[in-house]
């Protein structure tokens, strides 16, 4: 049996797929742990980066090669813009962010990486460049919210960033990226390489870099 293009994929991004999936930040939400310093800052950024994924989207739509996907990405892109930005405001008011506190937030590394990726990948005009993201930046958080125990945390800005990445509505459309990039990628192996790889790396960044809050720079 011939071994799916995306699993190809997975399997050269190792470990660093395995660390972000694995890392500090998931086991601390699923514990409900994990500080509000770091969860601000987290979401502060994710948030930064929804304009280049609705972006992104809107490449996906013109980039598809037909009508039934482009109403699946269609759909997604209007529950992004809906219930998941929703939720950023509704976490944002509970952890008492004030849009003061985001505009005088500066963008991290990571958060600029992620706008930059999205961008080029849309301006490529090519699906498998933007599958190949969608493919990391959905299908790992699928990945790893789809290990939470069943006993998800009390505090909602926890337990609902778990279930937007965890429901079968999203276990769907994560299927859709995957059987779409399966279809589209070998055509296209070194741009889908490319993209997703350098995607995976910036997940990990991501993750890392909203533990350095309040960090004192390096010195050479």
């Amino acid at each position: 049996m011939t071994e799916r293009f995306t699993e190809i994929l997975k399997q050269a991004s190792e470990p660093t797929w395995t660390m972000a999936v694995q890392h500090r930040f998931v086991s601390e939400l699923f514990a409900g742990t994990i500080s509000n310093k770091v969860m601000t800052s987290y979401l502060v950024q994710d948030h930064r980066f929804l304009d280049s994924f609705l972006t992104l989207l809107g490449a996906a739509i013109a980039s598809a090669d037909t009508f039934e996907a482009r109403l699946r990405f269609g759909r997604f892109a209007g529950m992004v813009a809906g219930e998941e930005n929703t939720y950023f405001l509704r976490a944002f008011e509970a952890l008492s962010v004030t849009d003061e506190d985001r505009a005088a937030t500066p963008d991290g590394e990571p958060t600029k990486g992620f706008q930059s990726i999205m961008r080029e990948a849309a301006a490529t005009r090519s699906y498998a460049a933007v599958l190949s993201v969608l493919n990391v930046v959905e299908g790992l958080y699928y990945d790893w919210a789809s290990r939470a125990p069943k006993a998800l945390p009390e505090n909602f800005v926890h337990a609902e960033w778990i279930t937007l990445h965890d429901n079968p509505e999203f276990q769907a459309f994560v299927a859709f990226l995957r059987a779409e990039l399966d279809r589209i990628g070998p055509a296209a192996p070194e741009i889908s390489r490319d993209f997703f790889l350098r995607t995976v790396s910036l997940e990990l960044d991501f993750f890392n870099a909203a533990y350095e809050v309040g960090k004192e720079p390096s010195r050479v």
